[in-house]
């Protein structure tokens, strides 16, 4: 089964729950930056949880199906529709051949994860799908991707179960879905532990982290936001070896604007930590 790329939207690549085990090597992760809904989109249409999907950020595609498919979108809500019907999102949803699935505005979140039933095939690389595009590795050619692209899926595991009835807008959604009322609330709060220098900083700059707001500055990427706001200081220089970072890792440069690393973070930094993402 085949998906054809008519638009290729801001940044759609593939990506799997990411390289583990190859950071000591200098290997980066990379991966979903939300691993959670690509999961439960991967769990709707009966793959593996650690299957590959398409990563969708803020400006979706439009994907022509040269198959019937078996669906499910998890994530941002960036307005999915099937042949301009909306589709609804956490539910398994069957595509029928030359069906088109396309994306509008932004209504919450920033990216949105496309599973498909069977899985995207491509070729793994050191044991994992997941694109990472400052070394041109795995996903599909190593690239975000582009208009003309023909993308592969496997044979789903759902085949034989999927609901055979014609639907008017090229698609049947399940009646059943994925309740989010548990993780995405309209005000959600964002938890943190104090890292190994959480400590070393001014007591102004712990108070601070917590009680003044910090803007995503357009500096940020899958590597990391970086933040504007209050300035965060030391109590006194410190001399730091570089060691292991993770995701979620806080660390703050010297200039005081604190870096959330996430899914293409380097495997080592010798910043300070300041505090680490609660997951």
């Amino acid at each position: 089964m085949t998906l054809s790329i008519i638009k290729p939207g801001l940044l759609t690549t593939i990506q799997d729950l990411g390289r583990s085990g190859f950071q000591k090597h200098g290997v980066i992760m990379s991966g979903a930056m939300d691993s959670r809904s690509l999961r439960l989109a991967n769990l709707l249409v009966g793959n593996e949880e650690s299957e590959a999907a398409l990563e969708i950020t803020l400006v979706g595609p439009s994907i022509k199906f040269e198959q019937d498919a078996l669906i499910a979108i998890a994530g941002g809500d960036l307005s999915p529709s099937i042949n301009q019907h909306p589709v609804p999102m956490y539910r398994q949803i069957y595509v029928r051949k030359n069906s088109v699935l396309s994306f509008g505005p932004v209504k919450s979140g920033c990216r949105s994860y496309l599973a498909v039933s069977g899985g995207f095939l491509v070729e793994k690389v050191l044991g994992s799908k997941s694109t990472y595009l400052r070394a041109n590795l795995g996903g599909y050619k190593g690239r975000p991707i582009q208009t003309g692209d023909v993308l592969a899926v496997g044979e789903g595991l759902l085949k034989d179960q999927i609901r055979k009835e014609d639907g008017p807008s090229g698609f049947i959604a399940n009646q059943w879905a994925i309740s989010t009322r548990f993780y995405k609330r309209k005000d959600p709060t964002i938890r943190v532990i104090a890292g190994p220098h959480f400590e070393q900083f001014s007591e102004c700059s712990q108070k601070a982290f917590f009680q003044q707001p910090f803007r995503v500055t357009p500096k940020s990427d899958r590597m990391g936001y970086r933040l504007s706001g209050a300035s965060l200081t030391l109590k006194k220089p410190l001399e730091l070896v570089s060691e292991a970072v993770h995701f979620g890792t806080i660390q703050v440069p010297p200039d005081g604007n604190p870096i959330v690393l996430l899914a293409d973070r380097q495997t080592i930094g010798g910043y300070p930590k300041m505090l680490k993402l609660w997951q």
